[in-house]
This record gives C-alpha cells, sequence and structure tokens, in this order.
C-alpha cells in the first residue's frame, strides 16, 4: 500500500513538472466502466476470464481475486500470466486473460453457481480506481435453467434481480417474477389481502350466494388493480428515484386508510350502507353483467390499489431490483411489466378465494350475516394493524385486547345461532382463548411488553445502537472505518412492518445475537426520511427498508451480500459465514 501512494505521488509530481508549474492541462479521466470491461466465458474446458483495460490503465497482479460466491463461498487459485513490471509494481495492462480450469469448479459445476472477479487498478493519468468487483452466473443445461430460476427466486438482495433482468433474456425474467409472485402469496405479505377481497365479495353479495362468475370478476378486478398499483408504483420510483411506498407510509395517510377499515367494518355489521348513486350503480352493473353491483368495480379496484400500498410487503427483493433496473437502465416499459407479472403471480391465490367464495359459501341464512360481522372483526384488526406502524406497542395491545373481547361479546350474543353442538363447543373455545389473549396483552400493555407477538417480552437488542436517528453517509462510514470487525448495518423505519418482524424474531433470536458477538451492529432509522436519509439509500443503491448491507473487517462495503426484506434467523446465521 505504500508503495501504490508513493506511486501515486511519483505520478502526480512528474505530470506537474511535465506541463509546467502554473500550467497544468486539463486531463480527463475514463470511467471505471470504460476503463475496465470484464467478459467471462465458458470454453468447454472451463471458463475464461477476459478484462480489457483502457488506454494508460492498468490493474495490480496481487489484487486479482477470483472467486466462486454461490452457491458456496470458495477462492480460487488461479495461475496469472506473466506481469509486467511499472514503478516496481507487478501490473498488468491492455488485455488480461485468465483460463479458469473446469477443475476448480469441480464443486459447484453441476448446478448454477455464481464466479466473482475483482481487482484494484489505476491510470497513468494519475487517479486509482475504487476496487471493481463484478459477477457472473453459470449453469449447465435444463437444470442450470430451474437451478437458477431457483437461486434467484429466493435471493435476498435485489441487485442479483436487477442483474438478471439486464442480462437474462425477457421470457426468463417474466417467468422469474411470476415465481417470485407465488412465493410471495405464501408470505404474511399476502395474507391481509385475503380477509379483505373475501369482505368484499360478501358486502356485494346483498344477502344472497354469489355466483361464481361473480365471485372471481370481482377477484379478477381486486388482483389486476393491485397488479397495475405495482407496477406504477415502481416504474414511478425508479424514474424519479425516491420511495414512493415510504411515502404512503406517513402517519397521516396511515390514519386515514386505518379510518376507512373502521368504515368498512361498521358497513359489514349493518349499521350502514356503502354504495355509490343508484344511477352509478346501474351504468357500472350494465359494464360489468351485474358483477360490479352497488359500486363494486371501482370500490374494489379502490381497495386492490390501497391493499398494494399499504398491506403489502414494505419492501421485496423483487420490488427493490426492478426499481434499482428501471433507475439504471430507464427502460421502464419492461420493468413496469415484470412488475406487474409479479403482483399477478401474488394474486393467484386471490383468484382461488374468488373462486372458493362462489362455489363454497354457504347459502343464504343466518350464516350469511355471521360472515358478514366476522370480516367486520378482520377489517377492525387491520385497522389496528395500520395504526401499530405509528403508535406504541402498548396502545397496540391494548387496542388487540379490547378487539377480543369484543369478538367474545358478538360470540355470545349470537349464541343462539350455533345449532351444532360440535359448533357450539368450538365457539367456546374461541372465546376462552380470546379472553386469555386479552388477558396477555393487558399484561404486556402495562408492563412495558415490546409487541403483540410477544407480549411477555421486554428485553430488545442488546449491544445494538437500536433505531437511531440523525444518520449521514460519512457518519456512518466513520462508524464503519472505526470497527476492527465486520459491520452489519440495518436501515429500518418505525412503520415498517418487515422491520419490526426482524427485531422481533430474527434479531431478537439467541443463536443470531451469538453470532453478532463478531459483528458490529448498527441500526439506522429512516422514519423522518430526512435528505440526509435519501442520501444514504441513494448512496449504497438500494431502496426502501429493511435492507441490511454488509461490510468487512476492511471496511469495504459488501453490495453483493446485502439482503432485502426479512431473513429469517437460520438464513441469516448461514448468510454472516460469508462476510469476513
Amino acid at each position: 500500500m505504500i508503495k501504490k501512494i508513493i506511486l501515486l505521488f511519483a505520478i502526480l509530481g512528474s505530470f506537474v513538472f511535465a506541463e509546467g508549474f502554473g500550467q497544468v492541462k486539463e486531463r480527463v479521466f475514463l470511467k471505471p466502466e470504460d476503463a475496465f470491461k470484464i467478459d467471462v466465458k465458458s470454453n468447454g474446458s472451463g471458463l475464461k476470464a477476459n478484462i480489457t483495460l483502457g488506454n494508460n490503465i492498468y490493474i495490480y497482479q496481487d489484487s486479482i481475486k477470483i472467486s466462486i460466491s454461490k452457491p458456496i463461498v470458495k477462492t480460487l487459485k488461479i495461475a496469472l500470466p506473466a506481469p509486467t513490471i511499472f514503478h516496481d509494481q507487478k501490473i498488468y495492462e491492455n488485455v488480461l486473460s485468465i483460463d479458469i480450469p473446469a477443475s476448480l469448479l469441480k464443486d459447484v459445476s453441476e448446478d448454477t453457481y455464481e464466479l466473482s472477479v475483482a481487482f484494484e487498478g489505476c491510470s497513468k493519468s494519475g487517479v486509482c480506481y475504487a476496487p471493481i468487483s463484478k459477477s457472473f452466473t453459470f449453469g449447465n443445461g435444463e437444470s442450470g435453467f430451474v437451478s437458477k430460476l431457483s437461486n434467484l427466486a429466493g435471493t435476498t438482495n435485489m441487485a442479483d434481480i436487477a442483474k438478471a433482468i439486464e442480462s437474462e433474456s425477457s421470457w426468463f425474467v417474466l417467468l422469474l417474477f411470476f415465481v417470485v409472485g407465488l412465493l410471495l402469496a405464501l408470505t404474511p405479505c399476502i395474507f391481509p389481502m385475503i380477509p379483505i377481497l373475501s369482505s368484499i365479495i360478501v358486502s356485494q353479495s346483498s344477502g344472497s350466494k354469489p355466483s361464481l362468475s361473480k365471485a372471481f370478476f370481482i377477484s379478477l378486478v381486486y388482483v389486476i388493480a393491485m397488479s397495475l398499483t405495482y407496477a406504477i408504483v415502481g416504474v414511478i420510483a425508479g424514474i424519479a428515484g425516491f420511495d414512493m411506498q415510504a411515502a404512503m407510509q406517513n402517519p397521516f395517510i396511515l390514519i386515514i386508510f386505518a379510518l376507512l377499515f373502521v368504515a368498512l367494518a361498521m358497513s359489514l355489521f349493518g349499521f350502514y350502507e356503502i354504495a355509490l348513486p343508484s344511477r352509478w350503480q346501474t351504468k357500472i352493473s350494465t359494464l360489468s353483467d351485474n358483477a360490479g353491483s352497488r359500486g363494486g368495480i371501482a370500490g374494489t379496484a379502490i381497495m386492490g390499489m390501497l391493499s398494494a400500498l399499504i398491506v403489502g410487503p414494505c419492501v421485496a427483493p423483487a420490488l427493490g431490483g426492478a426499481i434499482l433496473f428501471i433507475s439504471q437502465s430507464g427502460d421502464a416499459v419492461f420493468g413496469g411489466l415484470a412488475l406487474f407479472i409479479m403482483s399477478f403471480g401474488m394474486g393467484v391465490p386471490l383468484l382461488l378465494v374468488g373462486i372458493g367464495a362462489g362455489k363454497w359459501m354457504p347459502k343464504p341464512g343466518g350464516w350469511m350475516s355471521l360472515v358478514s360481522r366476522f370480516f367486520g372483526i378482520v377489517m377492525l384488526a387491520l385497522a389496528i394493524m395500520m395504526i401499530s406502524r405509528i403508535t406504541t406497542p402498548a396502545v397496540t395491545m391494548l387496542l388487540s385486547s379490547l378487539l377480543s373481547l369484543f369478538t367474545v361479546y358478538g360470540i355470545y350474543k349470537n349464541r343462539d345461532e350455533f345449532r351444532s353442538s360440535i359448533v357450539k363447543l368450538l365457539a367456546f373455545a374461541i372465546s376462552v382463548s380470546l379472553i386469555a389473549l386479552s388477558i396477555v396483552w393487558i399484561i404486556g400493555a402495562v408492563s412495558g411488553g415490546v409487541s403483540t407477538l410477544t407480549p411477555l417480552k421486554y428485553q430488545s437488542l442488546e449491544n445494538s445502537s437500536h433505531g437511531k436517528k440523525g444518520y449521514s453517509v460519512d457518519i456512518l462510514l466513520s462508524e464503519v472505518k472505526a470497527s476492527k470487525k465486520p459491520v452489519i448495518v440495518d436501515f429500518t423505519k418505525e412503520s415498517c412492518a418487515a422491520c419490526k418482524e426482524l427485531d422481533i424474531v430474527t434479531f431478537a433470536d439467541t443463536n443470531v445475537k451469538e453470532a453478532f458477538k463478531d459483528y458490529t451492529f448498527i441500526q439506522v432509522d429512516l422514519t423522518n426520511n430526512t435528505e440526509q436519509d435519501q442520501e444514504m439509500l441513494k448512496h449504497f443503491g438500494i431502496f426502501g427498508t429493511p435492507n441490511i448491507l454488509f461490510f468487512d473487517k476492511n471496511g469495504e462495503f459488501q453490495k453483493d451480500k446485502t439482503i432485502t426484506g426479512f431473513i429469517a434467523p437460520d438464513k441469516l446465521i448461514q448468510h454472516l459465514k460469508s462476510i469476513k
């Protein structure tokens, strides 16, 4: 390193004396992407890496590192060509070709794997570039395609998704996003949408059993509206370079939507009826072949849009990856199409809900009234979930306790409608469970519980700068540089449900805490969304929260290791093994 610094001063000095004092000409330096062009291809007997260097550009031999980064982490011992000597340093100029024999890839070559090429280089014009690193994905035949799809669908790094959109075929990318959507449909992100859609179907049934076509049509309108919203938000966020979904987490907006859920609940309880003017209803009903009666099309579409913005995941890797691709490439059409396909994949279970509602919903009668009231309670639960993002855990637990007791009262009030002894026994068991849960929430609220999920847990993550605000890029990087250990940086905010899930489930896990002892953990709170907060997201090339960043023990940012969204404790521990 000392030799490199001396070399840099020598180069700068030579330019000063060569041009004459006060007569130094302005020099234009190549951008990194023009100075270093890296390409790795299969040649039948392994891989061949070609690094094409710009004019007067060179790289240091001892900085070259070629490794397997996925699915295992393995540094490859590569035989490099003979270097040239420049100021007592071994360097390469023009074109460097490196053969990577198949024998070094035997542990991973049967499946999809990722190869990483890293090095440091300078210009003879007097500048040294930041470390360069680029990854390439390889696979064999059909199994490689399936494995590649599986690996990308399960990735937690949005940069991998952005890279796939840029380098893979259009059909592969669209298939990838559809698979990601299906996987998201199996996560808690989609669960709140099921009762929302079900309640819409019930409220538009006018006390009768909906036909299969009508229930499916309502579901299709809901899913398409949700998909279009994801696509539009992603495109706008990518072009404008900011997190629109963060704006939708504004406390004022959350309160409005919470009140909307309360209003829907009161309607489902039968206090009043929400409908458009009769003239509008007739027109809409005619257009939708009676599927959108009572103003259903407009109302269903609006609820689909709100569900995408409010109830959906804070930031999924696929969403962030598509936004990153749009912001870097400017291809808003394809990025938006990929997001639409992803959201439609998320909506497949909702279409099944519509089919099920039309086929298996109880016949008209007392049951329809009970089902409507049940979904009214679900609407109140969603309202509490909205409010929980801007209130304390104590308030959330007290509201949840009141809702539980209200549900017990509703069961008691409608007890005469339970004909079967099995149903009566089930209602009694549910009532007892809700009363017990309500008592636990009250105890948690008055004694400082951290969450409705763990009301009797009182300790937050130990030995961490939990939720610290006021960071800037310089402040954060200075703390990273000051650390003697690898650094983990978690970007979080108060209104992010996935962030809270990370705090409660992952970071609080005993094994994760033990693993964190070998790292410095910094938690940055972006709730205020200040200019400094936005600058940090832009600097690290990420969108929204949660995002977990990693720096090695030398303070170097490991961009390809970034985790976007929730990650389970065991997977995080496994991921930490690749951070040195």
